[in-house]
């Protein structure tokens, strides 16, 4: 068994619009240090006593206690934390931070939060108490659910509909048109930028430029693609794309197919086995 091991759960098809996956993160190692993907936001539980420390990609330190979110992040991160490491988590889509969350994306990005300060400091009690006392993954999974449902109760019904346009229009090509994006939501141009920057928390041109790159990593090193057909994928040269795919995953190509990091590899190996499961956002990022 290694000493580093991940796990994705796929949600129900109730919680699905708010939650990208569920997972289970252990690393029996004195000190865990890795790095982060650029990603969505993440709701995480620590099971074991400890802290944990982010470095973002403005150059940022900040702690994080027992349950905290991270905010949507605009590129690569490092995660150092004593260990023995035991972290039950989730992504929140788009959809789940404004059900959830409700603030702009834009002004939490990059940033660790307290999550007792967002939901209250009894719910969470209860649900991490739940969750350390789970007698296995899919308990785990069950108690994660229930406090999701308790989180959104109604939820928004235009926030979703969004994310379905935009996670599209992200998925139909490497290098959406934004014009094909203000089509198909019937918003202005001004509107969809407001509107990506609030529940992504980033514009759709920087939105897209990270699923590019994340797509390529991930056919670097699942599918072993060469790099001259990953410049196929919208990059103008293999300068851009090196810088594209260093500045959203932290590694280099050569790095990414030589040396990868433990997360790297786990993260890219686990979700592409997840197939057409989940959304292609989801299993080809």
């Amino acid at each position: 068994m290694s000493d580093v091991e991940l796990d994705y759960a796929v949600p129900a098809a109730d919680v699905a619009d708010y939650v990208t996956l569920f997972y289970d993160f252990r690393a029996d190692v004195a000190v865990f240090e890795d790095t982060e993907r650029a990603d969505h936001a993440q709701l995480r539980f620590r099971l074991l006593p400890g802290t944990a420390e982010y470095r973002f990609p403005d150059g940022s330190k900040q702690k994080a206690g027992e349950v905290h979110l991270i905010g949507p992040t605009s590129g690569a991160m490092k995660v150092r934390a004593p260990g023995p490491v035991v972290v039950f988590g989730m992504g929140l889509t788009p959809a789940g931070w404004a059900a959830m969350v409700g603030d702009d994306a834009s002004a939490m990005m990059n940033r660790v939060i307290d999550a007792s300060s967002l939901f209250g400091a009894p719910l969470l009690r209860k649900a991490i108490a739940d969750l350390r006392h789970a007698p296995d993954a899919e308990t785990r999974v069950a108690v994660a659910e229930r406090l999701v449902r308790e989180l959104v109760r109604t939820g928004d019904a235009g926030a979703r509909r969004f994310v379905r346009q935009v996670d599209a229009w992200l998925a139909e090509s490497p290098s959406p048109e934004m014009d094909d994006l203000v089509a198909e939501s019937g918003l202005s141009r001004r509107q969809v930028e407001r509107k990506c920057k609030a529940l992504y928390g980033v514009p759709p041109k920087l939105l897209a430029r990270k699923y590019r790159a994340l797509r390529a990593a991930v056919a670097l090193l699942a599918t072993d693609e060469p790099l001259d057909d990953l410049m196929e994928r919208g990059f103008y040269d293999q300068s851009h794309l090196i810088r594209e795919i260093k500045h959203f995953t932290g590694l280099t190509p050569g790095q990414m197919k030589a040396e990868p990091t433990m997360l790297s590899r786990l993260t890219i190996t686990q979700r592409s086995a997840l197939g057409d499961r989940v959304s292609p956002l989801i299993s080809g990022t």
